[in-house]
């Protein structure tokens, strides 16, 4: 008996404080919500770590990866994390600390001379922005086709390209009356480019109000319908100074949307 306690008595103690939430999410991921301080010593792929007064700490040569960590005082990293999103008030990476974070949302940022962070977008917009910005260098990566968007644009119905359009059929041997006017997705699309281009060059316009705009004139040139639709709502919402031409702009977007 004296053996078998001295052999338990090598194994630590876990302890589940009161209040403390573990689940185990569709793919296995780990979720665990407490509401005091966390310290994680045991690699592993998490879907969301919260400590909500607390603080978090991922211990040195730990590896962690996760969707979302929120912590209500600090987030400290010795270790390797790997994340989408990390909200606390504070964010630290010790000495030799690696950290992959997409977004961070912390009042004060410290890194040690040894530490390294990538990503650290204020929020996914940005993100989606400077993507947008460099859609031509992403192409060019390996594995290219993995990032790009699982609906190709040559599925969606079909529109007149904005800089080519369709030569004129030959005039028949005797006069007939024209076709009547018609009007299609590509026309709204055409139209909205137009405006748009107006609206930016105008002189009132701040630098601000403008930039989003010029983020849907650059899809549209480029004819990246995906990128048009996840954007140009947000970006016209931003325009502090309306006009009547950004109106019409905003109206052919969603009839194009609403053809196709």
């Amino acid at each position: 008996m004296s053996g078998a306690g001295a052999e338990q008595s090598n194994f630590p103690t876990m302890i589940i404080p009161r209040g403390t939430e573990i689940r185990v999410n569709n793919q296995g991921q780990l979720s665990i919500r407490t509401p005091g301080n966390l310290v994680i010593q045991n690699s592993g792929n998490y879907s969301e770590i919260e400590s909500t007064n607390g603080s978090i700490r991922i211990d040195e040569n730990v590896i962690v990866e996760a969707v979302s960590i929120r912590a209500g005082q600090a987030c400290f990293i010795q270790g390797t994390l790997t994340a989408w999103k990390v909200r606390a008030k504070r964010i630290s990476l010790e000495d030799r600390a690696k950290a992959f974070i997409m977004v961070q949302e912390s009042e004060s940022l410290e890194l040690a001379r040894g530490a390294r962070l990538v990503g650290n977008f204020a929020n996914e917009k940005e993100l989606f922005l400077m993507m947008g910005k460099f859609t031509a260098q992403l192409r060019e990566l390996p594995g290219a086709a993995d990032i790009t968007s699982h609906t190709p644009l040559d599925a969606r119905p079909v529109f007149t390209p904005i800089a080519a359009p369709a030569p004129a059929a030959p005039p028949p041997p005797q006069p007939a009356a024209p076709p009547p006017p018609r009007t299609d997705a590509g026309d709204h699309l055409r139209a909205a480019q137009m405006l748009i281009e107006r609206e930016v060059a105008r002189p009132d316009l701040s630098a601000r109000d403008a930039e989003g705009l010029r983020e849907v004139l650059y899809a549209i040139r480029e004819h990246n319908v995906q990128r048009i639709a996840n954007i140009y709502r947000s970006a016209f919402a931003e325009v502090r100074g309306g006009s009547e031409g950004l109106r019409q702009a905003y109206e052919h977007l969603d009839q194009f949307f609403a053809a196709t």
